[in-house]
């Protein structure tokens, strides 16, 4: 029996988080506030290189063990299962996406720096919903999650405790998109001819 590196997103982009995190705690203090955020209005400068840079690296910054363990346990969860049905390049792309939108959104419309895989779990959480659809139907477990997950992180917009709620519902709305998307193209008659 040998151990085989089944998911090559799920388990890159966690090893990468881990090394993040690990430096900045023991090695290289304030690496993640320099390099593995983003910031608020005003901090975004297409001219600067590393503000690109920091349009995707948050995702690898956590501002903690608890945070880092919240995130990655989803992703380790619910990654391999949603490589094996869409691929690894696919959701590096989706993954990609959603750290720049929601990297976007944040240094347009507000003030705080953003930092972790929220959005990338959200992403997740939505599109595993998304494993047995098929065309035409809306599933009630996609129906349950939507629910849960966006209404709680609707309604938790609302309080001020330091979680960017606004990243959770960007990255389950791209989730469904993506979701709806995958489906279409599953059943589009062009993949289906030899």
């Amino acid at each position: 029996m040998r151990v085989r590196y089944n998911a090559p997103f799920t388990l890159t982009f966690s090893l990468v988080c881990s090394l993040v995190l690990v430096l900045d705690q023991f090695l290289v203090p304030h690496l993640i506030s320099s390099y593995f955020t983003v910031g608020g209005q005003g901090s975004f400068r297409p001219e600067d290189p590393w503000s690109w840079w920091r349009l995707v690296s948050y995702t690898f910054g956590h501002a903690g063990w608890d945070h880092f363990l919240g995130n990655l346990s989803f992703i380790l969860l619910l990654g391999p299962i949603l490589e094996e049905k869409y691929q690894s390049p696919t959701i590096l792309v989706m993954a990609i996406i959603t750290a720049i939108a929601t990297g976007l959104i944040n240094t347009f419309l507000f003030s705080t720096t953003l930092l972790g895989a929220s959005g990338i779990v959200f992403l997740l959480i939505i599109l595993v919903s998304f494993a047995n659809i098929r065309s035409g139907e809306i599933p009630l477990s996609f129906v349950g999650v939507i629910v849960l997950f966006l209404g709680k992180e609707i309604l938790d917009a609302f309080k001020n405790d330091n979680v960017s709620q606004f990243a959770h519902i960007v990255g389950g709305t791209l989730g469904a998109l993506f979701g709806f998307v995958a489906i279409r193209f599953q059943d589009s008659p062009e993949k289906s001819i030899p």
